[in-house]
């Protein structure tokens, strides 16, 4: 079996989904896929479906009943990975944001001595294509605030782009994981950070979506705020908790 699993969490990714599959397997690298589906209503998991004939033994469909966010399709994916006995789970995106070659790059990464492969926007500057100036901004400056806060030296903690090295998402308690939006990204690089594993950011470009539509919303933005702060207090006061 490989030892890399890239999960794609899903929600109305049609345009995308098959894509971003194909481009993973044209990689000619032994990862597998699985798709995390929120039953998606323009039936991107009926196409995943079609698609597992021909990727035999690679490409795996886990279909959730609804729309439940981002965290909580990663964490069931997490649980698959580390119950199928995977070595490298990767985050990515399906709206190719992510450049798939960039994941060869954050195997090495882990294989060369880190415990968390992330990959950055802001390791060197900023990487961003396409994206509006206010966007840029608000990432940036959530990365700052995240730094300010927690104390990580992470330049890009509300990375979606990440390798994770089995044992850290077994030491990681994943069912008291509190964030489902991109707070998600941070809480989970903190709790790395708080059990001491290394992580390593590898410099990568990151690109909007072209088709599709961005899930970003206030409520997300607001989780990521006032969330980052109430987490940073938690781990102080209730350390059993992290």
């Amino acid at each position: 079996m490989a030892k890399s699993l890239v999960i794609i969490p899903t929600y109305n990714e049609i345009e995308n989904v098959e894509a971003i599959i194909r481009a993973v397997f044209d990689l000619q690298k032994d990862f597998h896929v699985l798709i995390v589906d929120d039953n998606s209503p323009d039936q991107t998991g009926k196409r995943v479906k079609e698609l597992q004939a021909e990727f035999l033994g690679k490409l795996f469909l886990e279909t959730r009943l609804e729309k439940s966010g981002l965290g909580t399709a990663y964490i069931h994916g997490f649980k698959w990975a580390i119950n199928k006995g995977y070595d490298y789970i990767f985050e990515m995106d399906a709206d190719f944001s992510h450049t798939p070659s960039d994941l060869i790059r954050l195997q090495r990464a882990c294989m060369n001595g880190a415990d968390v492969a992330v990959g950055s926007r802001y390791k060197k500057g900023v990487n961003v294509v396409d994206w509006p100036l206010y966007r840029v901004l608000l990432s940036y400056g959530a990365s700052f605030y995240v730094k300010l806060i927690t104390g990580m030296r992470v330049h890009d903690p509300t990375a979606g782009f990440v390798c994770y090295k089995r044992e850290v998402l077994e030491a990681i308690d994943l069912d008291s994981v509190r964030f489902v939006g991109y707070a998600f990204q941070i809480e989970m690089k903190f709790r790395a950070y708080l059990k001491k594993f290394k992580i390593e950011e590898v410099s990568i470009i990151f690109r909007d979506r072209v088709l599709g539509k961005s899930k970003m919303s206030s409520s997300i933005i607001s989780e990521a705020i006032w969330g980052v702060f109430v987490m940073k207090m938690r781990s102080l006061f209730l350390k059993n908790k992290f």
